[in-house]
């Protein structure tokens, strides 16, 4: 390829055309709009298209009110906005992008009538979540400069495009598509044409494992929730957060993953999220989902939810034993010195804290409380200086003096406590290194490369890590053996490691000639 990075972007002199005018077409022709281009909205359905310029408009007019943009920009974008009565009016238009009825037909036929308007330059996109670019460029003539452009939502907003490149993709085509967002303030990341592209391939664990545990009666929604943003540094619970998106979109999501990945159990949607979707109890926007948004004193953005469970205060151990080496949790050696408990350490063995009364303190890897005596464990934290929350888990016969002593040594340290059933791999230790796994096995086949995956978990879902840097920071082996605990336990498939994550371990293991 002989063009320029910056010459292969789409240049503002050039029209855009947006076909589908709903929320997600109008945030698109915004952002098109503000960059320069002149831009001609269709929607099949007559009138349509002129009222999404109107309001199109009226956004306009609020980021003058808010001064984000000045009053000659919104003039001047609003004299390149032209909503177009048929599909022939786009005929000048070098990028046309498409955000209509995701229904692969409907798209199909779309682009085919397109392919017989614009010229042979003309880049063709797809905003798709959910189907496969490749199958919506399946009837087209020349399916060679067709890419997917997945915007997330709120457009104008959210910095995230996913460039997704089909089986028949051109490298000139996802180029000149990759360049074009750039060049309109975005951050996009190149994929190929897999399964929920790169966010919705990955994070299906972060609802997945929250759902199963709920499902086991290993914790509530509210504590689960809890947990991952105060222990775990995520910005919203899975609970919280699929009120919000709406329980039939993301469950439909699921399934529709699922379902293209042959119905592998690492996919396996949630049957008590069906049976929510199923109730019509759909989040947020109709008043109740996993939280109750009608109830009194509820307003439409916050719920009259439960408070995560909490344990009462407990006597802190004055001493204790640290036997191994912690590893991810090996700050807490020195806050506990902080803290004033005696701290003696045991080089060989471990890892665990032993606590007065010969319980154990084991950091989360995958096993059970049941399995031993007076084990407690503990959950993986992002920052154990930071988090405001860590989680214990432990069997029924786990002696009360062992859980007490654990629950007062991290309350010792600052922390509320919340003390769960005896959950295999715990909440975010288990979920971070189902992230990890998915992350692993995606870059070992080609879907995208680790910064580009790590780019779209933090920018697309907000995740306080990347899951590549994640496994950077937990060390090599740490998710294969968790995961492969797991799976012993668990021996659906659904938490057997990745080849990709035997890999690095297997690496691990050589390099430091284990």
């Amino acid at each position: 390829m002989t063009e320029t990075a910056s010459a292969a972007a789409i240049a503002p002199s050039r029209t855009v055309a947006v076909v589908g005018t709903g929320t997600m077409g109008q945030g698109i022709a915004q952002v098109a709009l503000v960059a320069g281009h002149a831009v001609r909205l269709y929607d099949a359905v007559p009138g349509r298209a002129r009222e999404a310029a109107d309001a199109l408009a009226g956004r306009l007019h609020r980021l003058v009110d808010k001064g984000r943009l000045d009053a000659a920009e919104r003039d001047a974008a609003l004299a390149r906005l032209h909503p177009a009565a048929g599909l022939a009016e786009l005929a000048d238009a070098a990028l046309v992008v498409e955000a209509v009825l995701e229904q692969l037909t409907v798209k199909q036929e779309l682009f085919a009538a397109l392919e017989d308007v614009v010229g042979a330059d003309c880049l063709l996109a797809t905003n798709t979540s959910s189907l496969s670019v490749t199958a919506i460029a399946g009837k087209l003539r020349h399916p060679g400069r067709f890419v997917g452009l997945h915007f997330f939502n709120p457009a104008p907003l959210l910095p995230l495009v996913e460039v997704v490149s089909g089986f028949a993709t051109d490298e000139t085509a996802a180029t000149r598509a990759y360049e074009t967002a750039k060049a309109w303030g975005k951050t996009p990341v190149r994929c190929t044409d897999t399964p929920g592209f790169i966010v919705n391939r990955i994070a299906r664990p972060f609802y997945a494992e929250a759902f199963a545990i709920h499902e086991e009666r290993g914790a509530d929604p509210a504590t689960i929730d809890a947990v991952l943003r105060e222990c775990g540094g995520f910005r919203m619970g899975p609970f919280e957060l699929t009120d919000l998106i709406g329980q039939d979109v993301n469950e439909a999501v699921t399934r529709s993953v699922w379902e293209s990945f042959f119905q592998s159990p690492k996919f396996t949607p949630s049957l008590a999220q069906r049976r929510l979707v199923e109730s019509g109890l759909h989040g947020r926007k109709n008043g109740r989902g996993w939280y109750a948004y009608d109830a009194p004193g509820a307003s439409s953005q916050e719920a009259a939810r439960p408070a995560p469970h909490t344990a009462p205060p407990a006597e802190a151990p004055g001493a204790v034993t640290v036997v191994g080496d912690l590893g991810p949790a090996r700050d807490l050696v020195a806050m506990m010195g902080e803290a004033g408990i005696a701290v003696k350490t045991v080089n060989e063995g471990g890892p665990y804290i032993e606590l007065p009364g010969d319980g154990q303190l084991v950091p989360a890897d995958g096993k059970t409380s049941v399995e031993f005596a007076d084990v407690v464990y503990f959950d993986l934290a992002l920052d154990y200086r930071g988090a405001a929350r860590i989680a214990l888990s432990a069997a029924e016969d786990t002696s009360e003096r062992a859980v007490s002593e654990a629950v007062g040594l991290f309350q010792k340290l600052g922390k509320q406590v919340s003390v769960i059933g005896d959950v295999p791999g715990m909440i975010v230790a288990r979920t971070v290194a189902m992230l990890v796994d998915f992350a692993a096995d995606a870059v070992a086949k080609g879907v995208a490369s680790p910064e580009d995956i790590d780019t779209a978990m933090r920018l697309g879902v907000n995740y306080p890590l990347g899951p590549v840097e994640w496994n950077r920071r937990l060390g090599q082996d740490w998710a294969y053996d968790l995961l492969s605990a797991l799976h012993e336990r668990c021996p659906t498939g659904r938490y057997a490691p990745s080849l990709a994550l035997y890999r690095q371990a297997y690496a691990g293991d050589e390099e430091t000639g284990s």
